[in-house]
């Protein structure tokens, strides 16, 4: 019974194999007469191997790495700060020499810088949304020539109205070119940005000393309209050379000019002897470019209004202390306890109809001692970046910007009146610089010039209030000038704590 059993299950067995094998050859005579190959068991693993691999724009950037194409951008790039310096600190030279000339009162001339602010707040966002729905390379670069024309018209202002409408033409073009920020940190590679960044503080300096130094020298001699004139130059130049500067990889991805952003970082990884990463570049195209929306959305809607709240103090701290220096040292109003005959005469606009008092050498040489002080203390400020972050280091430097506010009360010497100007400078520009970083790196590139756009606005709104307190309010009271700039850094102080996010070493978002 037992060996009838096996016998059964044998045949069974050859049966078996005998069908798998007719089943195996048909299926070999099948795919060979529609010449494929057959399928075997390997095949989804083949698959897998041959398909081909992506990377994203960031990815590309991280992977070229820092080379030859950033020191040109940095150079360049940086040097637009040169422009903007140069033509707000601008305002700070020439008001003594306007007051003269068209008889104005102290109202007046802070309207001036009122005006440039003006322009700034109205196109600022305006350029942020056509940067990131056209590109940013279209908006810096129409920035120059636009801010370049309307500067030599305001040389030729035959009257104060038409000086004041000038010179808010250019601060329309002036918004323009600080989308170039936003432009140079796309091309940086994240763990490079705290200390190529606050760097830009260098050209922002060189750009306050030169209108200084012109002011020095050309002033005296030639008049405040030829050194209106010279101080154009820089836009010239700078015209040409920012035509070595390519649009951003990351707005023409999102943008869905795939092309162009490869050709863009392979030009890039040649300059800096790189490569870019194995496969090819894949990354959605971005429909909804420069939605405003995006901005007050539940993602980042508590972020922004602090930011605008950041921007509004760290422009009205800045041109607060710029202001309030050149309207202290040309009314003499500084308390200083070894003041020579000349600066013991205080001049107040209630005690006659108009005065004229251009800046005299040793008060050129303060302001220009003060403008050291923007990048003196740059170690420490990418010590604060790298160490603790964008967020603490903003509460830190605006504590400090509110303790040295202060302290300009005090009755001191002249050169200490010059040392607690130099520290002062320092802290806001700082502050000002680490705002600048931590918006572009919040914001997706959907939305970054836009974000940019609408915070440098909101900054333009406290430039817009700066001359009426600094010049306006400082012949009624040193004390009650300078209180407002103290207590708004130290309520920011208490809202940069709120932020919610920290960007140091984060990468940069595409999209939200």
């Amino acid at each position: 019974m037992a060996l009838k059993r096996s016998s059964s299950m044998k045949t069974q067995l050859v049966d078996a194999i005998q069908l798998q094998e007719v089943e195996l050859e048909d299926e070999i005579n099948t795919s060979s007469s529609n010449n494929t190959p057959p399928e075997v068991p390997e095949a989804p693993k083949a698959k897998a191997q041959t398909e081909p691999k992506c990377y994203t724009v960031e990815e590309a950037v991280e992977s070229i790495g820092f080379g030859r194409f950033h020191i040109l951008l940095f150079v360049i790039m940086g040097s637009a700060n040169i422009v903007e310096a140069m033509e707000i600190m601008l305002l700070a030279v020439v008001s003594p020499e306007i007051r003269c000339e068209w008889r104005l009162e102290d109202w007046q001339v802070a309207l001036v810088s009122t005006m440039v602010f003006f322009g700034f707040m109205i196109c600022g966002v305006l350029c942020g949304y056509v940067a990131d729905k056209y590109g940013r390379w279209k908006v810096v670069f129409g920035g120059f020539i636009w801010a370049a024309y309307f500067s030599l018209l305001t040389s030729f202002s035959p009257s104060y109205g038409w000086f004041i409408f000038l010179r808010c033409m250019v601060g329309c073009g002036v918004a323009a070119t600080s989308q170039g920020f936003v432009l140079k940190t796309e091309f940086i590679p994240a763990k490079y940005r705290a200390y190529l960044l606050p760097l830009a503080s260098i050209f922002w300096m060189l750009g306050s000393m030169l209108i200084i130094i012109l002011g020095m020298t050309v002033v005296p001699t030639m008049g405040w309209r030829w050194m209106i004139r010279f101080s154009i130059i820089p836009s010239i130049i700078l015209i040409g050379l920012f035509l070595l500067i390519p649009e951003s990889a990351r707005f023409q991805v999102s943008a869905g000019n795939i092309q162009g952003a490869m050709s863009t970082l392979n030009w890039i990884a040649q300059m800096n002897g790189a490569s870019l990463p194995e496969g090819e570049l894949r990354e959605p195209e971005v429909i909804e470019r420069g939605n405003a929306t995006t901005l007050i959305s539940p993602a980042f809607r508590r972020t922004s209004l602090l930011l605008w709240y950041s921007w509004f103090v760290a422009s009205f701290s800045y041109y607060g202390s710029v202001l309030s220096s050149s309207e202290l040292l040309e009314k003499n109003l500084l308390c200083m306890t070894d003041a020579d005959p000349e600066h013991q005469i205080k001049h107040n606009q209630e005690e006659a109809l108009c005065y004229c008092i251009p800046f005299n050498m040793a008060d050129y040489q303060t302001l220009l001692i003060s403008c050291l002080g923007e990048v003196a203390l740059i170690p420490l400020n990418i010590g604060l970046l790298n160490v603790f972050g964008r967020k603490p280091s903003m509460v830190i430097l605006q504590v400090l910007s509110a303790f040295f506010f202060f302290l300009v009360n005090i009755c001191t010497t002249m050169l200490g009146f010059t040392v607690l100007l130099f520290l002062l400078r320092s802290v806001v520009s700082m502050n000002f610089n680490v705002v600048y970083i931590y918006t572009a790196e919040v914001y997706p590139t959907a939305v970054r010039s836009i974000g940019m756009g609408f915070c440098t606005s909101f900054s333009r709104v406290g430039g817009m209030i700066a001359p009426f307190i600094a010049q306006v309010l400082m012949s009624k009271s040193v004390i009650l000038a300078l209180s407002p700039f103290a207590t708004v850094c130290l309520i920011c102080a208490v809202g940069v704590a709120f932020l919610p996010i920290e960007t140091r070493g984060r990468a940069l978002l595409q999209d939200a």
